[in-house]
């Protein structure tokens, strides 16, 4: 069974078989001038390109096949449960995909949330947002161009708020689905999970992709499910209509605020890195 290290009066400290990254540096100049950080910021470009598109493309397949006046039936296309897949199995491969180079993150408010944990820098988490939702745009675009004969009609893939829910609700909603997907992924590559978990063939990307599909399934009918301000602002720029941006604040607001909340409580709540940060402090002081 692994450990925490612990500091025990008289005795030190006590072993542990896994390793905490250091914290990253708030700004880090150096990063500029790495061929590997500007790699890493094309990786997230590239991945939320397909991401949107793939997804899109499926939400608005969906809405062909069953629309009855364009020849389609009700019990026609994927459905909801498949429009959760295509989200949820899109991320799980994307992020297995440019994991390693990038860190995966495909998601602003994932990046977000890794910043508050001192996970990425500010530099990094900037230019990875920009590089997000300049990928969601053009993957929409893409969808448009091949799509053009039905890309408006069936609503491109915009999200906004639906007929009978509140503003509080959707924004709600967004906030909890994002805390969701946010808490599994710093649960997925938390340092002591892989430790303890070592002799467990689990992948990262599977319990994060299968987050994101829950999280479509309890909230399509609300919001269409954000979660991803890159891909609520790509769909919402291409398909340029009032409804979708009058909500759209809430496909930021919301996020934003879940992956807070999620990397407040797993940081300082269920790894106590605040506790550890004074009682190190309080250690070094006494030496």
């Amino acid at each position: 069974m692994a450990k925490d290290v612990e500091a025990v009066s008289g005795e030190g400290f006590q072993t542990r078989d896994y390793q905490d990254p250091p914290p990253a540096p708030l700004f880090d100049p150096e990063e500029l001038t790495k061929w590997s950080f500007y790699r890493a910021v094309i990786a997230e470009f590239v991945a939320t390109l397909l991401f949107l598109y793939i997804t899109v493309l499926t939400v608005i397949g969906y809405k062909i096949q069953t629309d009855s006046t364009a020849g389609g039936v009700d019990c026609g296309g994927v459905g909801i449960l498949g429009i959760a897949w295509a989200f949820g199995g899109m991320i799980f491969i994307l992020v297995y995909c440019t994991a390693g180079i990038s860190g995966g993150h495909i998601n602003p408010a994932v990046t977000f949330g890794l910043l508050l944990a001192r996970k990425v820098s500010l530099v990094r988490a900037i230019l990875y947002m920009v590089a997000q939702c300049l990928g969601a745009i053009c993957g929409v675009g893409f969808v448009k161009a091949f799509q053009s004969s039905y890309y408006v009609r069936y609503g491109g893939g915009a999200n906004s708020l639906a007929d009978g829910y509140s503003t509080g609700t959707g924004l709600a909603a967004e906030i909890i689905g994002t805390f969701v997907l946010v808490y599994t992924v710093f649960s997925a590559t938390d340092p002591k999970r892989s430790a303890r978990d070592s002799h467990v063939p689990v992948l990262a990307p599977l319990p994060i992709g299968f987050a994101v599909f829950m999280v479509h399934l309890a909230t399509i009918p609300i919001t269409g499910t954000g979660i991803n301000p890159a891909r609520s602002f790509g769909a919402a720029v291409i398909f340029n209509e009032s409804k979708p941006w009058d909500d759209h604040w809430i496909f930021w607001v919301g996020p934003f605020i879940g992956a807070a909340i999620a990397a407040f409580y797993h940081q300082f709540v269920l790894r106590a890195s605040g506790s550890k940060s004074l009682g190190s402090f309080r250690s070094a002081a006494n030496v």
